[in-house]
């Protein structure tokens, strides 16, 4: 059996850590942009009630010393603001009147 990616506490969202425990924004954006809304919206309705829960979690470290398990959990909160937008806001994965709107960065922050 593989090693869980999340800490115990959210043992429950380990299903999706390996769709969304991603490292940069850029990753996120792709994914969000390649995922359909039925499954964003899972995502979003699965997680978002932990979302507060979460934070406090990674609040309990360093943001320069989480560990492994606590920064993938960090990265799955970064992937819920992602995809929050587009189900409160956008109701599809692009956003609206963006033509073909892509995200590229030459730098991206830590973690």
């Amino acid at each position: 059996m593989a090693e869980n990616l999340l800490p115990p506490e959210f043992a429950e969202f380990e299903a999706y850590a390996p769709i969304w425990c991603l490292p940069t924004e850029s990753e996120r954006w792709a994914r969000r942009m390649s995922t359909p809304m039925r499954d964003l919206v899972t995502f979003h309705d699965a997680f978002l009630p932990r979302l507060e829960e979460a934070i406090e979690y990674c609040d309990k470290y360093p943001l320069d010393d989480l560990p492994e398990d606590a920064l993938n959990l960090l990265y799955l909160v970064y992937s819920l603001v992602l995809v929050a937008m587009a189900v409160e806001i956008f109701s599809q994965p692009m956003p609206t009147d963006s033509a073909d709107a892509e995200l590229h960065r030459v730098a991206e922050p830590s973690p």
